[in-house]
This record gives C-alpha cells, structure tokens and sequence, in this order.
C-alpha cells in the first residue's frame, strides 16, 4: 500500500486530515453563526474580528489569574456581549455607521490587547500559559485509542472522536441557530426586522429590542470562537491570534447566503483548507509543474486566497438581508 508523506496509511491520514479540519473550522463556525445572528437582524457586524481578539484575551487572562475554567469562560462572555452591547448603543440606538464601529471595535481591540498585556504581564503583549485545569480536555479520547486499529473505521474515530467539547457544540449550535431562526416566533421577528423593519414596528414588536437581543446572541457566540482559541488551540492569548478569523467568517456567512447550515458548510471548507495548508508545507511540486518546494508563504495563503474568491464570485449573487446595515426610524 502507498505511504503518504507522514508514513502512515493514506486513509490514516485523511482521518487525521479531517480532525484537524474539525478542529480548526470550530471558531469560524461560531463567528459566522453570530454574523448570522446580528445580521439577519439587520445589523451589520465588521467587529467579529475584534470581538474574537479581545474575547480570547479576557479568557487568557483570566484563566491564567484564577486557573478555573469558569471564570475564563465567564470574563470571555461578558466581554463580547459588553462590545455587542455597545455596538448596539451606538448603532442601534444612536444610528450610527454599522461598518465604521465594527471597524472601530476590531482596531481597538487589536491595540488594547496589546496594551493591557504589556502592563499586566511583562510578556510582550501575551498572557500567562493557563493550566490544564483551564483548558478543555478531549471527549471520547479513549473511545478512538481503543477503534485506532481497526480499518476504516479507526480513521473515522480519530476523524470525529477525541475533541473538545467546544467543537461538539459549535455543530449542535449551527443547528440551534437554524432552528431559533426559522422555525421560532422569535426568529420569524428577527429576520423581519433585518427585511422590512416598519412592517415589525406597525405590528407593535420593538425593532430595537429585537436587534438588541440578536447583538446578544452575537455576543455570546463571539465570545465562544474567542475563548476557543485559548482554552482549546493554544495554551495562551498572543497579539493578533485571530489572524483575520472574523473576516473568514464573514466570508463564510456571506457564502452561505446568511443561512446557518450554508456558513457551516462554507466554515468547514476553509477549515479544510486550513488544516491541508498546514499539512502541505515543505512537500515537493510535481516534476510536470517544475519541481521544487512550495514555498511556506504560498501554502498558508491558501485559506485567504479562497477568501477572496468566494467574496468576488459570490458577493453578488447572494442576497443580503433587505434592511440589513440600515437604521430604523421609528414611526410617529
């Protein structure tokens, strides 16, 4: 049988493949699912980046402070949903340019972070190493050492068993939103707040409650894809980590048609991208395309790249929501 470039079986390797896809499509899935959230409300949200950022710092650094998982998790939500809340004073509530506070927010936080290291840490800007008590252990672990050496079926453990119970939850969450969404009264409100808001308002529902509400639900998901990055990918926050995530995952919302089952579908492919550049770098070009190795830079572009290609095929079929980045007014 052939061997891959790792030495292990070729479908050893996809499972491991789609592990790591998994694994690394997790934060975009639920940044995408509050993109879906706030701007199927009719808010449009360019702070997802900044929101991950500065969630992941609170949930660094309190989880390096106080070593328990809660408290991390805890600060990392009261943060997102303080800057959904605040997204919304000024946009919602004040009427305000929805893309020039999303952009506001996103470099705030990319400095405050900074900031705020520097002066409690004395560590260039990142945290401490949180304990292993703070991080979130692998589910099912056991479960796929014991199936690892089956056939096929062992890469299928290992593709789908041993994860953290985040990315568990980012698939049942994608479900729930759906569901909240369009089989809710609540979410029939929401997006015809996001459609045509003066219908919402002659029918007597808030306009600005229901976008409120949905910046909360933003809040909180952000604040999930944030605290991720630290209790589950890395052991600590470091400057910019979020390496343009927010933005991925408005891509991957916007490629999905605002529909939380489509940006799954479209977080999952670049997670897969993801996890492919991180497993192609230092192979060999083949003889027919000139030889020699891909150059690391071109390999971990890759996920961007596609980026931006799905936002300039893409962004003008799909149809935004009606209302969406317009104030509401409401009538006398």
């Amino acid at each position: 049988m052939p061997r891959s470039r790792g030495g292990g079986r070729p479908v050893d390797e996809i499972g491991t493949l789609l592990a790591s896809t998994l694994r690394l499509a997790t934060p975009l899935i639920l940044c995408a699912l509050a993109g879906c959230v706030s701007e199927r409300a009719g808010v449009i949200d360019l702070g997802l980046e900044g929101k991950m950022l500065l969630c992941a710092f609170a949930a660094g650094a309190m989880g390096a402070i106080s070593g328990s998982f809660a408290l991390a998790l805890l600060a990392a939500v009261a943060v997102g949903v303080a800057l959904s809340m605040l997204h919304g004073y000024a946009c919602v509530s004040h009427r305000g340019d929805q893309v020039v506070m999303g952009v506001a927010i996103t470099m705030t936080a990319a400095g405050l972070t900074v900031v705020l290291g520097l002066a409690w840490f004395k560590l260039g800007g990142q945290t401490p190493p949180v304990s292993d008590a703070v991080r979130l252990d692998p589910l099912l672990a056991d479960a796929a050492k014991a199936l690892a050496g089956v056939p096929l079926l062992g890469a299928l453990a290992q593709a789908f068993l041993g994860h953290n119970a985040l990315v568990y939850a980012a698939f049942l969450l994608a479900g729930a939103v759906w569901w909240l969404l369009y089989r809710t009264r609540f979410g029939l409100r929401l997006r015809a707040a996001g459609e045509n808001p003066a219908m919402v308002d002659a029918a007597g529902v808030s306009v600005i409650g229901l976008r409120y509400r949905a910046l909360a639900i933003n809040g909180v998901l952000a604040a999930l894809a944030g605290a991720y990055l630290v209790l589950a990918l890395n052991s600590s926050f470091s400057p910019n980590m979020t390496a343009g995530r927010g933005y991925m995952a408005l891509a991957a919302m916007i490629f999905g048609k605002w529909h939380p089952l489509g940006a799954l579908a479209a977080c999952l492919l670049f997670g897969f991208l993801d996890a492919a550049s991180i497993r192609l770098q230092g192979t060999m070009l083949p003889a027919l395309l000139g030889g020699g190795e891909v150059p690391v830079q071109a390999i971990q572009a890759l996920p961007y790249v596609l980026t931006v290609v799905l936002l300039a095929g893409f962004i003008g079929r799909a149809r935004a929501p009606k209302a969406l980045g317009l104030p509401h007014v409401k009538e006398r």
